[in-house]
């Protein structure tokens, strides 16, 4: 059975890690998928993997002219959208000592001011009873050396989706967040990291996470499709923690 049979998507950051895979599944379960990404490139290539007429467009989330632009493309594209994945964004891990103007600059304005946006600026062109799911992280339940930051702006992200729920019930469009805990994405190497170095970040995560593992870009995907489809009609302002027990214990 296709979920998603004839539905819109768009997954912001769906060019690579989690928000390709989730695009990939939607698009097997019968969505027309519409994917952003910074890099030109992975994009394209992207697309490519994800199939079904798919489209992709390049648009840095913390500039709101390239947020307004992405919608009027997908509109003129598919029409109105059923299902936003808000997924978009950075990971800087520093020391505090460290941290840089720049760095929380960068890491607030995609992650938190990126997400707002992205929600607000998609209103007119989502039906009702749309689903939003934004990407939150199990780090913002959890105290780990170098994410404060990080962790921040992802614990921000899990109250915005409760208050936007309580602004859109009139609407009836649904807003949840996904929290996944570590997971075997290109994110590890983003920050200069040898190989080395994102192996043994890999083994230390996954010897903190319970289930003595990380988890994998398929089984996020899965919890993205749950959140987009009816299957999860009841849920408003949640949060679904896929983390391997990484923030529960």
């Amino acid at each position: 059975m296709k979920k998603l049979e004839n539905k819109v998507a768009v997954v912001t950051g769906g060019n690579s890690g989690i928000g390709l895979a989730a695009a990939k599944l939607f698009a097997q379960h019968g969505a027309k998928v519409a994917i952003t990404g910074r890099n030109e490139t992975t994009v394209i290539e992207a697309v490519s993997s994800i199939g079904n007429e798919s489209i992709g467009l390049v648009s840095d989330v913390s500039d709101i002219k390239n947020i307004d632009a992405a919608y009027k493309k997908v509109a003129d594209a598919f029409g109105k959208i059923d299902v936003l994945v808000v997924n978009a964004g950075v990971a800087i891990f520093t020391p505090l000592a460290d941290f840089t103007e720049e760095m929380f600059d960068t890491t607030s304005d995609i992650n938190f001011k990126g997400a707002f946006f992205s929600v607000q600026r998609a209103l007119p062109y989502l039906n009702d009873g749309a689903s939003i799911i934004i990407t939150s992280s199990a780090v913002s339940n959890k105290a780990l050396a170098t994410a404060s930051a990080y962790a921040a702006t992802k614990a921000a992200v899990t109250s915005l989706a409760r208050g936007l729920s309580a602004e859109l019930l009139d609407r009836k469009i649904r807003v949840n967040v996904l929290s996944p805990g570590p997971i075997e994405t290109p994110i590890f190497a983003r920050n200069g990291a040898t190989a080395e170095e994102v192996d043994g970040m890999k083994a230390y995560m996954a010897d903190i996470t319970p289930i003595k593992r990380i988890g994998n870009v398929e089984e996020i995907a899965e919890g993205f499709l749950y959140l987009a489809s009816d299957d999860s009609k009841f849920m408003i302002g949640g949060d679904l923690v896929l983390d391997g027990g990484f923030s529960r214990f």
